[in-house]
């Protein structure tokens, strides 16, 4: 059974930073890529970034160069680490491994304030 538990979600000043936690079970960690969504309210759940298995990343545009996406096999976790946050940045997000389609956690909220 696959489990997702995310952490780190909060309230922030624009301008300010937030690092998002994600903690995995139930898959194959080390080989298993992962992604983050958020679904803003009223809104569609939107992809914002990914990770692949030996590390490489790929951004939203509207994410890239503030938010950064990293991964630890050994705890296996994942973070992201969001900068220069804006408030078109509030959502819950969400991480997801790839391939699993029905997997998801709970989320953990975000709202920056302007």
């Amino acid at each position: 059974q696959v489990q997702l538990v995310e952490s780190g979600g909060g309230l922030v000043q624009a301008g300010g930073s937030l690092r998002l936690s994600c903690a995995a079970s139930g898959i194959i960690f080390s080989r298993t890529s992962m992604a983050w969504y958020r679904q803003a309210p009223g809104k569609q759940r939107e992809l914002v970034a990914v990770i692949t298995t030996d590390g490489s990343t790929n951004y939203a545009d509207s994410v890239k160069g503030r938010f950064t996406f990293s991964r630890d096999n050994a705890k296996n976790t994942v973070y992201l680490q969001m900068n220069s946050l804006k408030p078109e940045d509030t959502a819950v997000y969400y991480c997801k491994p790839l391939g699993y389609l029905e997997a998801w956690g709970q989320g953990t909220l975000v709202t920056v304030s302007s």
